[in-house]
């Protein structure tokens, strides 16, 4: 049985989410791997600066950030971050370098940015010692990198990206083309790839909405979002007929305030959801942030998705709303404050029914496509040679 580390952190939830998924299809496939988590935050703890001095980990202050809504400060964090890996490159790629010493694996993969350069180097043989070089591979989980030094480094030496624009910033900072792979989107929970059957009409009436009014799925992430509030009203008072499905997380204050809201069409105030899908496949169409994750989801239940997208927007998510755009499976607002007429113009019939199309088109089988990927990347273990960089 070949060993597999899959290098993830918690900052957001897509990374550890890829890492599960993956994990789960790779030990039960017919030929499985034995497959180890590696959390990176864990290993670097005695050299997270933040955290000495504030005993918040940096991801915990990056969760914190999306929780309250603060992300129009994410460039200023993410330069912070990039300074810091930078000043701690020796002593990161030593901390690395001595777990594999302690723990041996056949093929590491990422699917976190930041520290695939660490990473990359500290899974070269030392010096000029002889050996076989375990093969590196990223897994980009966002729909594009957001370079520099982000996602795809010199260094790096497989790349899995789940779009054509992903793909090529690979083969344009210089990978070779047999070692970058497309896959045909972002990974999702298995219950995602599974057919979901449901009977709309029992259970929307079950969560006491109508079973024949177009229908909404809101969605911000584990914690939601208070704008939510403000898109429930929006559409209320806008009279845009329709009815929502608010996913609300573990933000328990949340939900309670939404409960109270007096609308002229009933909504289904969800907190934390196992069973996203099921939700997904009441509704008619999505709003949410533009997380490749949240579209990802709305388009395997072929929904046709609402984003915004602003100086708030996350950096590396900011392309999102661009390929939504491109590929016509929805429409993108500069602020959710314009949320009622975006739902007027997408439910218009002949728009509605031209974004159905496009988005029924979609077919993400990345969860299936990626082991296969694994494997062609293990097949080329090799002596030590000079790093990707030199060449």
């Amino acid at each position: 049985m070949r060993n597999l580390t899959i290098v993830f952190h918690h900052a957001g939830g897509g990374h550890r989410s890829t890492a599960e998924a993956l994990k789960l299809t790779l030990s039960t496939q017919e030929h499985p791997w034995g497959v180890k988590l590696l959390d990176i935050q864990e290993l670097l703890d005695p050299l997270d600066l933040i955290r000495r001095a504030t005993g918040l980990r940096i991801q915990d202050t990056y969760n914190a950030i999306l929780r309250k809504g603060w992300t129009r400060f994410t460039p200023q964090l993410l330069v912070l971050l990039k300074a810091t890996i930078r000043v701690r490159h020796s002593a990161i790629v030593t901390l690395l370098r001595n777990h594999w010493a302690q723990h041996p694996t056949d093929l590491a993969l990422s699917v976190i940015p930041h520290f695939n350069r660490e990473i990359a180097e500290s899974l070269q043989p030392v010096g000029k010692m002889s050996g076989t070089k375990t093969p590196f591979v990223t897994l980009i989980t966002d729909l594009a990198d957001y370079p520099p030094h982000f996602w795809i480094e010199r260094e790096s030496e497989y790349i899995i990206a789940g779009t054509d624009r992903a793909r090529q910033q690979a083969l344009a900072i210089g990978l070779p083309t047999d070692h970058v792979f497309q896959t045909s989107g972002m990974i999702l929970k298995p219950k995602f790839y599974e057919t979901t059957i449901v009977d709309r009409v029992a259970e929307r009436k079950q969560l006491g909405l109508e079973p024949d009014c177009p229908t909404g799925i809101v969605l911000f992430g584990g914690h939601g979002s208070q704008v939510m509030i403000d898109i429930t009203r929006k559409l209320n008072e806008s009279g845009s007929g329709v009815q929502l499905i608010l996913i609300c997380g573990h933000n328990g204050k949340l939900a309670a305030r939404l409960k109270n809201l007096p609308t002229k069409k009933p909504i289904a105030v969800i907190g934390f959801a196992q069973n996203v899908e099921h939700y997904m496949a009441l509704a008619d169409f999505f709003i949410g942030k533009p997380g490749p994750g949240s579209i990802s989801e709305a388009l395997q239940f072929h929904l046709p998705v609402i984003v915004e997208c602003n100086s708030k927007t996350l950096p590396q998510e900011r392309y999102n709303a661009q390929w939504v755009t491109e590929k016509g499976y929805g429409m993108v607002v500069p602020t959710f404050k314009q949320i009622a007429p975006a739902v007027q113009r997408l439910l218009e019939r002949a728009t509605f029914n031209e974004i159905r199309r496009k988005t029924s088109a979609y077919s993400n089988r990345a969860l299936s496509e990626v082991p296969l990927i694994l494997e062609q990347c293990a097949k080329h273990t090799m002596p030590q040679t000079e790093s990707p960089a030199a060449v």
